[in-house]
């Protein structure tokens, strides 16, 4: 079913919104993927809180226009689906993960920060762990020291605190 164009200026209006709060925007064919399968992918896109969609590549050309995405408007050509998240790496892990799972899902490509990732620029994107886990791992770093300074100083303070053994004469 085609759109008239006021329901084609109500989706560009819809992309134009999630682009302009976007970090990353990843596009992958899809050509085959049963129903179930792309709605298995659109629950686990929400769990993430991506942004999955599979629109017309000329509407979507329309709603990255004059972004820092706009670049990616060359990469725009067959049966897409576009994930766009606030988050850095989750629109790349959420396709990659199904990928790995489905081959019908084809990374195509990507951006982040203004630069257009290839594959392998998806795919080493979706290997970064996430924010939480980034940050769990700095909060590890930084108690380290103070964490092996304190057992230290428990260290020191049991052997001060054990009896002397008496010395035989």
């Amino acid at each position: 079913m085609s759109l008239n164009i006021e329901d084609k200026k109500a989706v560009v209006a819809e992309v134009s919104a999630q682009v302009a709060n976007a970090q990353t925007i990843v596009v992958a064919e899809y050509h085959g993927i049963e129903v179930g399968d792309l709605t298995v992918l659109r629950a686990k896109a929400r769990e993430q809180g991506v942004y999955l969609r599979v629109l017309k590549n000329t509407l979507a050309r329309r709603a990255v226009a004059d972004t820092s995405f706009a670049s990616l408007a060359e990469h725009m050509s067959g049966p897409l689906i576009y994930s766009i998240g606030t988050d850095a790496v989750a629109p790349a892990k959420v396709l990659n993960d199904f990928a790995k799972t489905n081959e019908k899902l084809v990374l195509k490509a990507g951006s982040y920060s203004g630069k257009v990732l290839d594959k392998a620029g998806v795919q080493a994107l979706a290997s970064v762990p996430t924010k939480e886990v980034l940050l769990a791992q700095l909060l590890g770093l930084m108690q380290a020291p103070i964490s092996g300074l304190a057992r230290g100083i428990a260290a020191v303070a049991a052997q001060k605190s054990e009896p002397a053994e008496p010395v035989a004469a």
